[in-house]
């Protein structure tokens, strides 16, 4: 599927039409360049389950984790990550085998490490927005 997306508001829309869509247990790999939308999207999601406190990029602490109505939620930003293996040491593996959504941008800076994930985004400049595409991973 594939949507353009004019605005900040847009974004923040499509966010919010997941929360009820992503069926938990899920990996989602998000991709785009820096400032493309990916966090605004999973600030989105995590608004639409009722969370009300900040929701900041993981940049730096590699993972951030909210409980939304029992629901897990584990936001990933890998931007920062030197080598692959740097996962092994967060323990990346406890937190994929929970009941629970995983966000993980930049993924392609874990590869070898993550497993396929269930759904792709992507996210790219197009004109004044951006242009998402949302694709199912039916091999996984």
């Amino acid at each position: 599927m594939q949507r353009f997306l004019p605005d900040t508001e847009a974004t923040e829309q499509f966010g919010a039409e997941l929360w009820p869509l992503l069926p938990c247990p899920s990996l989602v790999f998000l991709y785009g360049d820096l400032g493309a939308g990916k966090t605004t999207l999973v600030r989105a999601y995590l608004r639409a389950g009722g969370f009300a406190g900040a929701v900041k990029s993981p940049t730096y602490t590699l993972v951030e984790e909210y409980t939304i109505n029992g629901r897990k939620v584990f936001h990933f930003d890998l931007y920062r990550l030197a080598e692959p293996e740097e996962l092994e040491w967060i323990g990346i593996r406890d937190y994929l085998s929970q009941d629970s959504v995983c966000f993980i941008e930049w993924p392609d800076k874990g590869e070898g490490f993550l497993p396929a994930p269930d759904f792709t985004i992507s996210l790219s400049a197009e004109g004044g927005g951006r242009r998402l595409a949302l694709e199912p991973e039916v091999n996984r």
